[in-house]
């Protein structure tokens, strides 16, 4: 494009030609008057009969008027030139810049602002919380039809012909890192018998099945403590239905063995195949204690190989309400290993021994496990165990047991735990219900359980 400048310049210079090449322009330039046509000396007659020629002033007038036309033209085409040039061209789209991911991560990101964290980092706290939950629920049938409608010798699937809740639990945990806790809210029968014995009533124990804060100490490889209330460590089997290989409790679990603790607990892993823990705490499944005394409990968990884990405990305390002189014994042992990615095995063992009136009193069992998972949704297991209670001290009656169990498990879209179970229980002397009101020595049940697991879902 010609700018404004070399136009003006263009412009005088054609003016300038003009008026040299024109006729008569040297002689105005000079002073001197215009020469006049020859054809004019000729004849008058014939120039007055032909066109009359433009003088000098006429023409110089022309050019100036052709001048200021251009000129106005001119301003006219700079104005729309610069309207085109300030205006952004939209008809040429420019090609794409090539955008690398970390530009595009950059550009989604929020701006960036100086506000401070939240107070405490109560944000990056809670993420590191997790969340767990199931309800448990069963329907029952004792072929004896006792009177009562209850089954015997059962702790949590108490009931005979009736639709149950077992157990509805929510839990939330924060590993100890290097502060933690463990808080479990439970409510149901499981969760109204656990807390029967309890000292301090049931009105508000019964609906906390765990509740602790853990500190991890940069002690060696770290050792945690633990304060407040949990969960037993003896035992092949746990509270939570989901969690056993059976859906109903074994004798060992439900007789010889506590339920639940509150006071202190340290655990220190020796070595990758050996960890060790230590207990003090107010006794058994009492959160406020039924005497002056304490108890001691000592854990040890060994794998000397990966399929093998041997657990072994030991406790002892004074037990008995407001008795500083007796003390109770407990050892228990569970053996657990893994033949095969799909069968397992597990043996459970215990000893108690404690002093009544001056007597001394025992009791001991062992119960044998298999687990069988056939697919991945499908699952067997069968148990079977002998208990002996010589004395009553656990049962009420001086009686020896054996119970025998089959349990199917079914998983129905992740989320869902289906058992179906058979159970039939004997003992030596007459002691479960019957319609009548008679008493028999051998009682058998059979059970259907849903089990859901909150976040287990597909």
């Amino acid at each position: 494009m010609i700018s404004k400048a070399s136009f003006t310049r263009l412009l005088s210079l054609l003016s300038l030609s003009a008026l040299l090449l024109s006729p008569g322009a040297t002689a105005l330039r000079a002073g001197a008057p215009p020469e006049k046509d020859p054809a004019a000396k000729d004849g008058s007659k014939e120039s007055n009969s032909s066109p009359k020629a433009p003088s000098a002033e006429e023409r110089i007038g022309t050019l100036e008027e052709t001048i200021r036309v251009l000129e106005a033209r001119l301003k006219e085409l700079e104005a729309r030139g610069t309207k085109v040039e300030t205006e952004p061209a939209a008809a040429k789209p420019a090609p794409a810049a090539e955008v690398k991911p970390e530009a595009a991560a950059a550009a989604t990101e929020p701006p960036k602002t100086d506000a401070p964290p939240p107070v405490g980092n109560r944000q990056s706290f809670f993420d590191k919380v997790e969340f767990s939950g199931f309800a448990d629920t069963y329907y029952g049938y004792n072929f004896n039809r006792p009177a009562s409608r209850k089954n015997g010798l059962r702790n949590f699937d108490f009931n005979h012909n009736q639709f149950s809740l077992n157990l509805l639990e929510f839990a939330m945990e924060k590993k100890a890192e290097p502060v933690g806790f463990r808080f479990d809210l439970n409510f149901g029968d499981t969760a109204k018998w656990v807390h029967l014995a309890e000292p301090g009533g049931t009105d508000v124990y019964q609906y906390v099945q765990q509740a602790y804060f853990s500190y991890k100490a940069p002690v060696g490889k770290g050792l945690t403590i633990d304060f407040g209330k949990f969960v037993t460590q003896h035992g092949a089997e746990v509270i939570e239905s989901k969690d056993n290989w059976n859906y109903s409790r074994s004798i060992l679990f439900a007789w010889a063995i506590p339920y639940y603790h509150f006071g202190t607990r340290l655990t220190y892993p020796l070595h990758e195949k050996l960890t060790v823990a230590g207990y003090v705490v107010n006794g058994w499944n009492d959160v406020v204690d039924n005497n002056s005394g304490k108890t001691l409990g000592f854990q040890a968990v060994v794998k000397p190989v990966s399929r093998l884990t041997i657990v072994q405990n030991y406790m002892v305390g004074k037990e008995q309400p407001n008795n500083v002189l007796d003390r109770r014994h407990l050892i228990d042992t569970t053996v657990t290993l893994a033949v095969t990615p799909s069968f397992s095995l597990m043996a459970n063992y215990d000893y108690g021994m404690d002093r009544l009136l001056g007597e001394r009193v025992r009791w001991q069992g062992i119960a044998g496990y298999a687990r069988f998972q056939v697919t991945p949704v499908f699952a067997i297991a069968p148990r079977f165990e002998w208990y002996d209670d010589p004395h009553g001290f656990t049962t009420g009656l001086g009686q020896t047991l054996k119970e025998a169990t089959l349990t199917t498990e079914f998983k129905l879209r992740g989320s869902i735990l289906a058992r179906a179970e058979y159970r039939r229980d004997w003992s030596d002397l007459p002691f479960f219900e019957k319609r009548t009101g008679l008493l028999s020595k051998n009682q058998t049940t059979a059970t259907l359980a849903l089990i859901y697991v909150l976040g287990q879902e597909p």
